[in-house]
């Protein structure tokens, strides 16, 4: 029923009416999913089950980030759902039907027999399901939980040794903007460097092609045979590809190299940006208490609010796990006080010893 209900609304908010119609096509299919299954449990058809909060949130941050982000968390969990299934079948010796498999496949194969389709449209669904919406979405999450788990072990550290002294809102705070500054150089120097090294690998294909045009149609002819085309008719379409120069070096830094160019409009300075906030967001959490108490009270309170924060990552999280709210949670909340306990235990002992 979520699957039904997301691609309902992926359909709703598609501007291409050809793909569309495909996510239409799948909430049909996984409506049926669901219809079988009730009938077979013995369920009452006519009161289908609400979507999960899950699925009402994942519908929400398409709202705000776009609905390629609910594309590909809902690939993600197509893929999974189907490892588990042949998994299960094979623990159990029942045969492997093929239906198992994931629904990137469906789509495609309802998108090609559209009418009118067009290879562009083939492309933008698939560089969707590469790029799994998720993506900007996770490293949001992701850098949230670094910029807390860091910082809080910091802060603990340096609490243990000080007592919750002033010292602390000073460490927390320059551990802040160290970590986040680090982050968001990090995250420039990747996206440039990778952007320099596609721009020139797809600069030398390009002069390949104006160079040895002849050894450039026939890499063209054996990517078309790879794929199945019979080896007269994919003579016949690398020649005629060849008569678009821009068209064929399109095809060859796809295929030939890998690289989608939708991918290098990123900006660097901006994927920078986002890294400094998301990592700061996280940072600051341990360290409010600081602002404003000092000892004891301003240590646990800290620990509190920490603990909370790990639990509400831990339960984002799960957008893309699919796990229970309360096991993502709680795990992330253990494992981020085990860490911040062994830094308060060393700074303590620290602390000691210089006493």
């Amino acid at each position: 029923m979520d699957a039904a209900y997301l691609y309902g609304q992926l359909a709703d908010h598609e501007e291409d009416k050809v793909i569309a119609g495909v996510y239409r096509s799948m909430s049909g299919i996984e409506q049926g999913h669901a219809l079988a299954f009730m009938q077979k449990q013995g369920l009452d058809t006519q009161s289908m089950p609400a979507p999960s909060w899950r699925a009402r949130m994942l519908n929400r941050i398409g709202r705000i980030f776009g609905y390629d982000y609910v594309l590909g968390v809902l690939m993600d969990t197509e893929k999974n759902l189907s490892r588990r299934t042949l998994q299960l079948k094979q623990q159990q010796g029942l045969p492997v039907t093929g239906g198992e498999t994931s629904h990137v496949k469906i789509l495609r194969t309802l998108l090609e027999k559209q009418p009118k389709v067009s290879g562009a449209q083939v492309a933008r669904l698939e560089s969707r399901h590469r790029s799994v919406g998720g993506n900007a979405l996770r490293a949001a999450v992701l850098g949230g939980n670094d910029g807390l788990v860091s910082n809080f072990s910091l802060v603990m550290g340096v609490a243990g040794a000080s007592a919750g002294g002033s010292g602390v809102l000073l460490a927390g705070t320059a551990g802040l903007l160290a970590g986040a500054l680090s982050m968001a150089l990090g995250e420039w120097i990747s996206v440039k460097s990778s952007q320099e090294l596609y721009e020139n690998q797809m600069q030398l294909e390009l002069e390949e092609l104006e160079t040895n045009p002849a050894g450039e149609q026939q890499e063209i002819e054996l990517i078309y045979i790879s794929k199945g085309i019979p080896e007269e008719q994919a003579k016949q379409m690398a020649a005629n590809i060849m008569q678009d120069k821009a068209g064929a070096h399109q095809l060859l830094i796809t295929e030939e190299l890998g690289i989608n160019p939708e991918e290098l409009k990123g900006s660097a300075m901006e994927a920078a940006l986002y890294s400094f906030i998301l990592f700061a967001v996280g940072a600051i959490i341990p360290v409010v208490p600081f602002f404003f108490l000092t000892g004891n009270t301003s240590i646990l309170l800290s620990v509190g609010m920490s603990a909370a924060g790990l639990f509400l990552i831990g339960s984002a999280i799960t957008l893309f796990t699919g796990r229970s709210i309360w096991f993502s949670g709680f795990r992330q909340v253990l494992f981020g006080l085990l860490a911040a306990a062994i830094t308060f235990g060393i700074g303590r002992l620290i602390g000691v010893s210089i006493g």
